[in-house]
């Protein structure tokens, strides 16, 4: 499986953005997909995972990040409004087949990876 992060750019604290994540193959529909994001000289954060039905979002950012799935379009999207300048960060999505639900969180749960795209908010 190959993904594709797109959508991040500079955006202005309160603002939105819309991260797309494309996957290669055609049972992509059926793989887990999360979000984590890794801001600068920190270790790489959980943000939000959907799969088989059903979603969860972090703590730091639930109220503010829907995620959702096109399966017509192998995508996965992570929608962030609200934006705080804590938000700045590269975003990466991952993918795995399987995942234990306990494990959902988990950089090491994800055998695939895209290659990230930066969220940039100003204060």
């Amino acid at each position: 499986v190959q993904l594709q992060a797109s959508g991040g750019g500079l955006v202005q604290a309160g603002g939105s953005l819309r991260l797309s994540c494309v996957g290669s193959g055609s049972d992509f529909s059926r793989y887990h997909v999360a979000w984590f994001r890794q801001a600068p000289g920190k270790d790489h954060e959980f943000v939000s995972v959907i799969g088989r039905g059903t979603s969860t979002v972090s703590d730091s950012v639930r109220g503010r990040v829907t995620i959702s799935r096109d399966s017509t379009k192998n995508t996965v999207y992570l929608s962030m409004n609200s934006l705080k300048p804590e938000d700045t960060a590269v975003y990466y999505c991952a993918a795995s087949s399987t995942v234990i639900t306990s494990q959902r969180r988990n950089r090491s749960a994800y055998a695939y990876w895209g290659q990230g795209t930066q969220v940039t908010v100003s204060s």
